[in-house]
Parts: structure tokens; C-alpha cells; sequence
């Protein structure tokens, strides 16, 4: 009898006692028969290494000081012994199909990496019927497409959405702690899009939680974007270094150029400059932006359900008939168009074509499109 490859997974922590039971829990709940599950807590002031202590020896614990990501991830992988490995962040959890789905992969000795979407849940464990990521995520060999936009043109999977060979993992890891004390997959992923095959599971293999105090994903916007300029940075000095060996030179200003925290980030000061401070706008996105843009701004999505994204209108009637509502009852005098939804433009030909003939298109760009919807706006 052939004996099955050993699935590592690594779960990293870090003050999230309240969660990691959960996570602990999904790692060892896999229908698998060969696991192991490590856990390493990064100096947790919590309740957090008394969660680990109850699991005695179904776990391997690794406890260290307070150094980043990157450590804990470094750390757990020197302590593995599987073929396959899976990250898993202490606030989320697998599904008990993940660690078979990515051994199943992995049998194409072609594939380095293997992604799947997520479930998100809330704070309390509880589906709320979003996906994760929100983009569609990509397979194949991808180097030429990040050659081409950068490390940021296709969607990019968080930690639990991935699993690992061990052969790709030795090439690249250790992780450099001092840049990546977060945002570490976007090191790993960026490496595994140019260095081979990578496969997509397209069931959902596990469960993102937000719960508002997230590492990343609970940070107010500007800060996220500030911090999605620095790591696009180092990125773009990884690549560059990557390709280099290959005599391949990178444009990494026109990478800036395309990639989404820099637009986001531009686009948030071209409105601070077109909308007056004090005023609301609806804004049409596709639910992709975030947060809240611009601090002196009212910023209202649409559709709008008490004042939550209700996703896209039905047809041209329903989308006519919300802007003139919401123009109404919250006093807005502006509509913007980000660019992840300008597909609306063609898709609702009618409510667009409203749009255009009362009111008037104040600034336009490959980011942008601003209308003035306040009372008489041609004259």
C-alpha cells in the first residue's frame, strides 16, 4: 500500500485566544488520515497558550516572543514534517475537506500551490453569505501576467485560502522577518505566482472571519492603503531581484500605475479635490473599495439598505428609481463611479443615459466618473 503524503498545517497566533480553539479544532477535524497541526503563539498576552495547553500532545505547540508573521510562519515551517503544508490564521478555519482537496492537488507533481475561495463569517462564527476574495481567483502558470501588471494584477488569496509543496516552500523560506511582520502570504504568494503551476480548488475549503479587529482587514482604510503601498514596494524589489536572474527588467512605476491600493489611493485625493468637505456622495463600486475614502466626505453604497452595499439593481427601473431616492433622502449631491464598476455604465444603458442627460459629469478619468446630481446642475 502506497503511504499517503503527511499535510502540515501551521496555524499562526497572536492574541486571538478567543478564535483559536476554533481554528485548532478545524485543523484536527480534517478527514485526512495524515496530519499534523502546529500551533505557534507569537508572545500572546491573552488567554491564548491556555487554549493550546488543553490539546496536549494533538498539537505541537511553539511558543515564542512577540516577532511578527513572518516568525511565526518561519518558525512553524522549520518545525514540519509534511509534503503539503497549509497557513492558517488563528481567526479563521478550515473546512474538514481542505487538507484533502490540497493533497489531491499536489499529485500533479507540476503544482506548487493551490488556492480555493473562502467562506466569511462574523465574529460569532456565523456565515454571512460573502465570498473570499471577492474577485474570481486564478489558476495556471501566472508569470507573465505579473511580468506584465505586477504583483498585484491578478486576486490575491489571504494565508488560510492556500496550500504549499514542501520543494517550493525550502526555495523561498525563510520568510525576511523585518519586512514582513505582516502581510507575510503576500511574500509567499507573489513567489508562488512566478515560480509555478498553481491550481485552484474552486470549492471553498475554509471560513474568513471579520470581526472588526483584524490584523489587516479591521484597520481603517487609509491605514490598509498605506499599508498596501509599502508592501507593494518590497514586492516590486522582490520581483525585480526575482526576474533579474533572468536578465528580465521589470516596470515597476507602470506596475504602481495599475495597482489597486495606488488608484484607490489616488482616487481618494482626486475626490477630497472635486466633492466640497461637508458633502454626501452615493458611491457606486461594486463593493470593492473598502471603507470610507475620504474623512470630510458622506459616503452612501449603492444600492443602499440601512446604509449597507445591497448588491447591484435588478435592471435599469430599480437602479432609476434608488438614485433618485437616495438623492433625496440623505441630500446627496453627488454620484460616483469607481472603476470596478464602470461595467454598470454599459450594463444599465438607461439609468446611465439619465445620468448623462440631467446631470452634469463633473471629472472623468480611468479611476473616476463624478456626477453633480444637485437641483439644476447644467445651468
Amino acid at each position: 500500500m502506497i503511504k499517503l503524503p503527511l499535510v502540515s498545517i501551521i496555524i499562526d497566533s497572536y492574541n486571538y485566544g478567543r478564535f483559536l480553539a476554533e481554528a485548532i479544532d478545524s485543523a484536527l477535524n480534517q478527514n485526512y488520515p495524515r496530519t499534523e497541526v502546529i500551533v505557534v503563539d507569537d508572545g500572546s498576552t491573552d488567554n491564548s497558550r491556555e487554549v493550546m495547553a488543553r490539546y496536549g500532545n494533538r498539537i505541537v505547540p511553539v511558543l515564542q516572543e512577540n516577532r511578527g508573521q513572518a516568525a511565526a510562519l518561519n518558525e512553524g515551517f522549520r518545525r514540519c514534517k509534511g509534503d503539503v503544508i497549509l497557513f492558517l490564521d488563528s481567526d479563521d478555519a478550515l473546512l474538514t475537506t481542505a487538507a484533502a482537496s490540497a493533497e489531491e492537488v499536489f499529485r500533479n507533481k507540476k503544482i506548487i500551490k493551490a488556492h480555493w475561495p473562502l467562506f466569511v463569517m462574523d465574529e460569532n462564527g456565523k456565515r454571512t453569505g460573502k465570498m473570499y476574495p471577492k474577485l474570481p481567483l486564478r489558476d495556471g502558470n501566472l508569470r507573465n501576467e505579473i511580468l506584465l501588471g505586477g504583483p498585484w494584477s491578478v486576486a490575491t488569496p489571504p494565508t488560510t485560502c492556500n496550500a504549499w509543496t514542501r520543494r517550493f516552500l525550502e526555495s523561498v523560506m525563510p520568510v525576511p522577518e523585518e519586512f514582513y511582520r505582516i502581510c507575510t502570504d503576500a511574500y509567499l504568494i507573489t513567489l508562488g505566482w512566478v515560480s509555478g503551476e498553481t491550481r485552484l480548488v474552486s470549492e471553498p475549503q475554509g471560513l474568513y472571519r471579520i470581526h472588526g479587529k483584524n490584523n489587516y482587514a479591521g484597520r481603517p482604510i487609509f491605514q490598509k492603503l498605506q499599508t498596501d503601498m509599502a508592501v507593494f514596494e518590497l514586492l516590486c524589489d522582490l520581483l525585480k531581484n526575482y526576474f533579474a536572474r533572468d536578465g528580465v527588467r521589470i516596470d515597476a512605476e507602470k506596475w504602481k500605475r495599475q495597482s489597486w491600493p495606488h488608484k484607490l489611493f489616488q482616487a481618494s485625493q482626486e475626490l477630497a479635490v472635486i466633492i466640497p468637505a461637508g458633502e454626501t456622495f452615493i458611491l457606486v463600486d461594486d463593493d470593492h473599495w473598502g471603507g470610507q475614502i475620504c474623512a470630510n466626505l458622506r459616503q452612501l453604497p449603492f444600492l443602499e439598505k440601512n446604509s449597507q452595499f445591497w448588491g447591484p439593481p435588478a435592471d435599469d427601473e430599480t437602479a432609476l428609481r434608488e438614485m433618485e431616492r437616495m438623492r433625496k433622502e440623505h441630500n446627496a449631491h453627488f454620484a460616483v463611479f469607481g472603476w470596478p464598476a464602470f461595467w454598470w455604465l454599459d450594463h444599465y444603458k438607461t439609468f446611465t443615459r439619465h445620468l448623462r442627460t440631467n446631470f452634469r459629469c463633473v471629472f472623468q478619468n480611468e479611476r473616476l466618473m463624478v456626477f453633480d446630481l444637485r437641483a439644476n446642475p447644467r445651468l
